[in-house]
């Protein structure tokens, strides 16, 4: 098994701070940056899973540097630099805690909410006579808390301004600008023969303005479905070909585990961890358009640290 980065333990210069997420730990350096080290490990329904998926940090790192670059018209990124395979620095920023979720498509959590006989979705009504990975008439909002720890939770437009997370104004905002990054991922999508059927932004203040922070368009915030034959599938009523780690959670949903109270995690065997990982490596270059080259390792972490501390030495 090729070796993963599953934890890290920086001490930067100039660090103030350090954060250990689901799958990104982030540093802060001096309040004013941010060093994002992505590991490979992989989480489902909020939980994270007892192995590492290798080159899944360089995956995510890349898919995430490539669209943020391709968005900066749309909104301000926070991206500075990528110094190493499996890190980002950018602007610290004070996060909005909420996750702008934007669904195309009647798929993932919207199914089974919708399968469960429920028509609303974080105050959005959803239309009767719907089947499974439907085309929404027109994308939907579905916002969610974003938790410091445990599971994220559905929240609608009228919970958000009722509870005062985000002034009127600034969600107005988000929302715009949600709209316009899922409309520019579909386009970039479309040019690679897939759909993005659904996504997660997250956003942040930067000296008082709207900035994009954390990952977008990666396999673990979103959705794809390859393009040629989606209508004759729907037609047929067969199971679309989806570029995203949804199978994780259906293996996950076999082994009767579904991130509730009680339920043990189960173990992956090393064959599924390497199938994971070749899915990871296929949806960089179908949603890129461009050749993974792993990035192998003798030791990452001193890898990291030094090529984190020449650039906060340098800073281009």
């Amino acid at each position: 098994m090729t070796p993963t980065l599953d934890q890290s333990s920086f001490e930067f210069p100039g660090q103030t701070h350090a954060y250990f997420g689901k799958v990104r730990d982030m540093y802060t350096i001096s309040d004013h940056r941010m060093v994002a080290v992505v590991s490979d490990r992989i989480s489902a329904f909020d939980v994270v899973l007892p192995k590492g998926i290798p080159f899944k940090g360089q995956v995510l790192n890349g898919v995430a540097s490539y669209f943020l670059e391709a968005v900066t018209d749309i909104v301000p990124v926070w991206k500075l630099a990528t110094p190493h395979p499996n890190v980002t620095i950018g602007h610290a920023c004070e996060p909005i805690r909420l996750e702008m979720v934007i669904r195309g498509y009647l798929t993932g959590h919207a199914h089974r909410t919708y399968a469960s006989g429920k028509r609303m979705l974080c105050g959005v009504v959803l239309p009767n006579g719907m089947q499974e990975h439907d085309r929404f008439a027109s994308p939907i909002i579905t916002p969610a808390t974003k938790a410091e720890a445990g599971h994220d939770e559905d929240i609608s437009k009228e919970d958000i301004l009722a509870r005062g997370i985000v002034a009127p104004d600034l969600y107005a905002k988000l929302e715009a600008t949600t709209f316009a990054l899922f409309q520019r991922g579909t386009e970039m999508a479309a040019a690679q023969g897939l759909i993005l059927v659904d996504t997660k932004y997250e956003f942040g203040l930067f000296n008082g303005e709207l900035m994009l922070i954390d990952e977008i368009h990666t396999p673990d915030s979103s959705r794809y479905f390859i393009a040629d034959g989606y209508q004759e599938r729907q037609e047929k009523g067969e199971p679309q070909q989806q570029l995203s780690k949804e199978f994780v959670r259906e293996w996950l949903i076999e082994q009767d585990f579904m991130g509730l109270e009680g339920q043990q995690v189960p173990d992956l065997p090393d064959d599924f961890v390497q199938e994971v990982s070749k899915r990871y490596i296929s949806l960089y270059e179908q949603v890129t358009g461009k050749q993974f080259i792993p990035h192998h390792h003798d030791n990452l972490a001193d890898e990291i640290h030094t090529s984190v501390c020449e650039w906060l030495k340098n800073p281009s």
